[in-house]
């Protein structure tokens, strides 16, 4: 079974709001490791949206700094599984779920490859009441926002983590891979 990884990037203060993090080239190249590490990644409405206008067409946004072209094209070529009871027709490889989310994570997760990277908020937050999150990576920026919205808000019961990883860049931004126990 493939594991569903959860990344994302917080301030210490738990802030999920992507505006609110210090990007920089490391953080960008770290980014792109860790989703081609995976066969898919699985996304909100919101999230795919975000990352649709920012990330689609390497090379097709002159605002973006040079050093985010290696995460372009890793974003750019990943299959995508979109959940959405909104949208309609999708392509940049993205396939839609709809009905059952639950068994359709599970079934997911059932097919052979090296993972699943989920990234968000609000997703990450059920597939966490569920009990279908393996790891999280927490990419901890070095920033108080003083504003929400918070890292799995919500959550009704608590998760133990275990560490596996950890990673510091010369910004002050720490990566932190753990392994939920279930």
């Amino acid at each position: 079974m493939r594991p569903l990884r959860y990344s994302i990037n917080i301030t210490l203060d738990g802030c999920c709001d992507h505006r609110e993090g210090v990007p920089d080239e490391q953080t960008h190249l770290h980014a792109a490791q860790t989703i081609a590490e995976v066969d898919a990644i699985l996304l909100g409405r919101t999230t795919f949206e975000m990352m649709q206008d920012a990330w689609r067409g390497p090379g097709l946004n002159p605002e973006m700094p040079e050093w985010t072209e290696p995460f372009a094209r890793t974003m750019d070529s990943m299959k995508k599984y979109v959940v959405s009871s909104t949208l309609s027709d999708l392509d940049w490889n993205a396939e839609l779920i709809r009905g059952d989310l639950r068994q359709a994570v599970i079934d997911l997760k059932r097919q052979p490859g090296n993972g699943i990277l989920v990234g968000g908020v609000q997703l990450p937050l059920a597939l966490a009441q569920w009990g279908l999150i393996d790891e999280c990576e927490f990419v901890v920026h070095p920033r108080i926002a003083g504003h929400g919205p918070t890292l799995l808000a919500g959550l009704s019961e608590h998760l133990d983590l275990e560490p596996l990883s950890r990673k510091e860049f010369q910004s002050g931004v720490v990566a932190t891979r753990y392994a939920v126990r279930n």
